[in-house]
């Protein structure tokens, strides 16, 4: 498997990695592919199926437009997102990668297509340059989770990759990997690093793992004293940063001291950062913005709770041994919520978590396997349904209970031997199978679940 730490862990925007990232990526990409825009007079953008259906509530139209911009999610300041949209609207204008000037509106250049998906994927996008001449430019991509793209047909693996280098450690499941952690006698992360190695140096894997961390921790600690509404039309209220002041003051300003304390800040920590991914703020894929409370939560509950003598070493070794468990689900079933459900975002983040947090308090391979397939056993099944197509509700609320259920499998798997009686690659293959069996409505389409159990706003007008 040739793929990179950095490619499970990206820093973008919210509220999602499939509906807004890859978007964002696939429209720059687009124009990047078409060459020289001198002779470009107009440009459309056409959603199909899962991102047509939730793309409003996923920001996928705003996603696209910036994209044309030439704008890209590590890049741009969440900050100047509604200033720019608003002001290219109202001008009837966008400067395609920031260039060459055409007419655009969202009504006339965006087309939604509902009832229509196209075959490779159910989050495709089609987009058309028209050329002075008469002439078109016409591809397809697709969003395939964890805001990774696809051309069409461009294999995932392909697309997915790193440049193709020599590792001294390629696996494909998790056998393998546990084989030769046992041959080599090595443990994971020190594996997974000696593959990053190939291609880069210590001091460049350090700073990018350092730097994932910090934005991490930089979202949590927003997000934990940020109030308000979160955007949408739900008028869903922040919640995190009004609980974590109460968990730690009561009326007389005493430091709150009941038993449970540190895994309700836990979940706050998860919630903290699901609520600034639903506000467009500045997150860390991991492996999907859907689910990127997850590992954040679990790896300041390490670095605080779990006082290791080396937080950062540890850190380290949590994010490449998460890592290596966000590759072979990625790989072997998938990460998209639109493709298997929100097992293959929330469930795989909390195995991933759960992995990390083993590896990192010096659990064994085998210990550290176990957590995983205990994190994606007791997910498996989980519906995509987001009320109004925002990753809100219950995306929030569900991020803080993967956390939870991700140090629970961390002690469960640290306090056996290591054996178990399902295998991680079993339980994935699982995973993917559940997701092919299960209805489209409850694939990140709105069309079942809470998304039509519960009033919600309209946004059929959109």
């Amino acid at each position: 498997m040739d793929m990179s730490v950095f490619d499970l862990f990206k820093i973008g925007i919210g509220p999602s990695s499939s509906h807004t990232v890859g978007p964002m990526v696939a429209a720059r990409r687009f124009l990047l592919e078409c060459g020289s825009l001198e002779n470009a007079i107009g440009v459309e953008a056409h959603l199909y199926g899962s991102l047509a259906l939730t793309g409003i509530g996923h920001a996928t139209d705003k996603a696209v437009i910036l994209g044309l911009m030439g704008e890209t999610p590590q890049d741009i300041d969440p900050d100047s997102v509604e200033d720019r949209l608003a002001e290219a609207e109202l001008d009837g204008v966008i400067k395609l990668l920031g260039t060459k000037e055409v007419p655009f509106t969202q009504k006339a250049n965006l087309v939604w297509h509902k009832a229509s998906t196209l075959p490779e994927h159910p989050n495709g996008m089609r987009f058309v340059l028209q050329l002075r001449d008469g002439s078109l430019i016409e591809r397809v991509y697709y969003s395939v989770g964890g805001g990774f793209i696809t051309a069409a047909g461009e294999s995932q693996a392909r697309a997915e990759q790193a440049p193709a280098v020599d590792i001294p450690f390629p696996f494909a499941t998790m056998q393998q990997l546990l084989d030769q952690g046992r041959q080599h006698g090595l443990s994971i992360p020190h594996m997974l690093r000696a593959n990053e190695l190939a291609r880069m140096t210590e001091a460049e894997l350090d700073a990018g793992l350092d730097r994932i961390w910090a934005v991490m921790r930089d979202c949590i600690a927003h997000g934990l004293v940020t109030d308000g509404q979160l955007p949408g039309g739900l008028n869903v209220k922040r919640r995190a940063a009004k609980l974590w002041k109460a968990a730690h003051c009561d009326l007389g300003n005493r430091i709150n001291e009941l038993p449970h304390d540190s895994t309700h800040q836990v979940t706050l920590y998860a919630m903290a950062v699901n609520e600034e991914n639903a506000a467009g703020g500045r997150v860390v894929t991991a492996p999907t913005n859907g689910a990127a409370g997850i590992i954040p939560a679990v790896v300041r509950y390490y670095a605080e709770d779990c006082r290791p003598s080396d937080a950062v070493a540890g850190i380290r070794v949590f994010l490449l041994t998460a890592a290596a468990i966000g590759m072979l689900c990625k790989k072997n079933a998938s990460i998209s919520g639109a493709e298997v459900g929100c097992q293959g975002e929330v469930g795989v983040a909390c195995a991933m978590a759960a992995a990390g947090l083993v590896a990192a308090l010096g659990g064994s391979n085998e210990r550290v396997e176990n957590a995983a397939e205990i994190g994606i056993e007791h997910h498996l099944g989980m519906t995509c349904d987001p009320i109004g197509g925002l990753v809100q509700i219950p995306c929030i609320e569900r991020n803080g209970m993967g956390a939870i259920k991700a140090i629970t499998a961390a002690s469960l798997a640290l306090k056996g031997d290591g054996t178990h009686f399902v295998s991680l690659d079993n339980v994935i293959e699982t995973m993917r199978q559940t997701g092919a069996d299960m209805q489209v409505k409850y694939k990140e389409t709105s069309l079942g679940g809470l998304a039509v159990h519960v009033i919600t706003v309209n946004h059929a007008a959109c």
